[in-house]
């Protein structure tokens, strides 16, 4: 793409095959115009460029392509889609080109910019001096999630998008399996996580009954969250390509699993908001989610360490990427050592 041959996502988007599909689906004319990547997250592209004086954001998977990336970009496709149809905030779905002929092997959507911000990247200087801001962002995080879990999928036009039948029965071998994969990459020497069958036994042993099918995220954090600018509301629940029907208390344990543990003390993935401290303790964010929720919360204990679990082996599996060159080498280190953190909080909570 000779217009962004400099930019880091250089080769990841074919301006001039965006612009021809969009002339087919009437989206404005003539060239993408301020083309610019967008931060946030490790894996998938993001771009914000206008034309005919409307903005966009397009997103796509990561540059090298993993085997599920267009997967994940379709079911992302699907539910942000139906979330049209409900109050959950969310950066609304424009139109998405399900054909990979288009940039050559990856499918992509552009949605609605976000008027908002991602603080665990940075904070206004208001908020940085307002601990009670922090505090009630933090809140409000929460009960967005507890209102995503009272969804009814059905209604949102779900129906089928998942597998939720023996949902919570699936995840450990789930995750094992995707662990045991990053074996095939050349270069990669791990995996080096402490008490990895240990946990997986234990989390077998102590499953609890699963409640009611709802929708999840499936990597919801503060990271992916963004906030209005003028004060502690949600502005939009970001990055749904790991969404999926099933036990949403999955959502509230990876939420937990990495939510500091005491106040200054940074969260498990570094977020600026949790650095400058004021965010509500794990009791009082469970006891808000139980405010907006009716699911019984009292095997919340195995959601948190399944989710660290989880986790653990998502972030594992980009230092397994850095290390076979598919990924920037400093990202694989630092994701490595939040993979760490999460399996030694995991074992701690579960007391294997």
């Amino acid at each position: 793409m000779p217009a962004m041959t400099s930019d880091p996502v250089a080769g990841a988007v074919d301006a001039a095959a965006v612009a021809a599909w969009m002339d087919e689906t009437g989206l404005g004319a003539g060239p993408l115009e301020d083309l610019r990547p967008l931060p946030g997250g490790t894996q998938n592209v993001m771009l914000r460029f206008r034309r005919s004086g409307r903005d966009y954001v397009l997103r796509r998977g990561p540059r090298h392509l993993r085997p599920r990336s267009n997967q994940n970009i379709l079911r992302e496709i699907t539910v942000v889609s139906a979330l049209g149809t409900t109050d959950i905030p969310h950066a609304r779905l424009i139109a998405a080109c399900t054909d990979p002929a288009v940039l050559g092997d990856a499918v992509f959507y552009l949605m609605e910019p976000v008027d908002g911000y991602n603080a665990a990247v940075e904070l206004p200087p208001r908020v940085a001096a307002d601990a009670a801001e922090r505090h009630a962002m933090g809140l409000r995080a929460v009960r967005a999630l507890a209102l995503l879990g009272e969804v009814d999928p059905a209604a949102a036009g779900l129906d089928g998008f998942g597998k939720p039948d023996g949902f919570l029965e699936r995840q450990v071998s789930r995750w094992t399996g995707e662990l045991e994969s990053f074996s095939g990459l050349d270069g990669y020497t791990g995996p080096d996580l402490p008490g990895v069958s240990r946990l997986a036994s234990w989390l077998e042993a102590s499953r609890p009954r699963q409640g009611r099918t709802g929708i999840l995220h499936g990597d919801y954090h503060l990271a992916n969250v963004m906030f209005t600018p003028g004060g502690p509301e949600i502005a939009a629940i970001v990055d749904w390509e790991m969404s999926t029907l099933g036990d949403p208390l999955l959502d509230l344990g990876a939420l937990l699993a990495v939510w500091p543990e005491a106040d200054g003390v940074p969260d498990l993935i570094g977020t600026a908001l949790s650095a400058a401290g004021g965010l509500p303790s794990e009791r009082e964010a469970v006891a808000e989610y139980a405010r907006h929720s009716g699911r019984d919360l009292s095997d919340l204990d195995w959601y948190v360490v399944l989710a660290a679990f989880k986790l653990g082996i998502v972030l594992e599996g980009t230092n397994a990427r850095a290390q076979a060159g598919m990924a920037d080498t400093a990202t694989g280190d630092r994701l490595h050592a939040h993979a760490l953190a999460l399996f030694e909080r995991a074992l701690r909570r579960s007391a294997v």
